[in-house]
C-alpha cells in the first residue's frame, strides 16, 4: 500500500540519494566502504547523474515523473509527468492517480554519459496498454490494430 510519504519530503529524497549513491559507488568498486564519502571520483560522479521516477499502474500503463506536484489534497498523487508523445510536449501535463492504483515506483539513477539506448516504454499517453490479458488466462493476447 502507498501513501502520500513515498512521494513527498524525506522518504521519496531518500530513495533517490540511495539510487544515486549506489549507482556512483558501482563506478567504483573497489573503494573500501570507509572512503567512499571523501573519494573524489565517487563524489563527482554522484554530482552528475540523473534519476528518473518511473510508476507502474494496475492497469500496466506507466508514467514517468518529471516533477511532484505541491498540491493540498493529499488523497492522490499529483505529478507533471514526461511526455512521451510530440503533441503533448508543449506545456505541461499534470497527472492525479489514486495511490492504490500505483504497483510499482522505480527510481533510476544514471550518469549522463551512460544512458541506455531504449528506455522503458512510458504507455500514458497511449489508448491501451501494448498487450491484453484475458482474465480466463494467463497468457498475453496481442493489442488490437489501432
Amino acid at each position: 500500500m502507498f501513501s502520500y510519504d513515498w512521494f513527498h519530503g524525506a522518504p521519496y529524497q531518500e530513495q533517490i540519494e540511495e539510487a544515486k549513491c549506489r549507482c556512483a559507488i558501482n563506478h567504483f568498486p573497489d573503494v573500501e566502504d570507509e572512503r567512499r564519502s571523501e573519494h573524489e571520483g565517487i563524489q563527482r560522479v554522484y554530482s552528475e547523474l540523473e534519476v528518473r521516477t518511473l510508476l507502474y499502474l494496475r492497469d500496466g500503463f506507466s508514467y514517468e515523473v518529471k516533477q511532484i506536484a505541491d498540491v493540498g489534497s493529499k488523497t492522490h498523487l499529483v505529478f507533471e509527468c514526461m511526455p512521451v508523445d510530440d503533441q503533448y510536449k508543449v506545456g505541461a501535463f499534470v497527472v492525479s492517480l489514486p495511490y492504490e492504483e500505483i504497483v510499482r515506483v522505480e527510481v533510476f539513477a544514471v550518469h549522463p554519459k551512460e544512458k541506455p539506448e531504449d528506455f522503458p516504454q512510458i504507455t500514458g499517453f497511449r489508448s491501451h496498454p501494448e498487450q491484453h490479458f484475458d482474465s480466463r488466462s494467463t497468457e498475453p493476447k496481442p493489442a488490437k490494430p489501432r
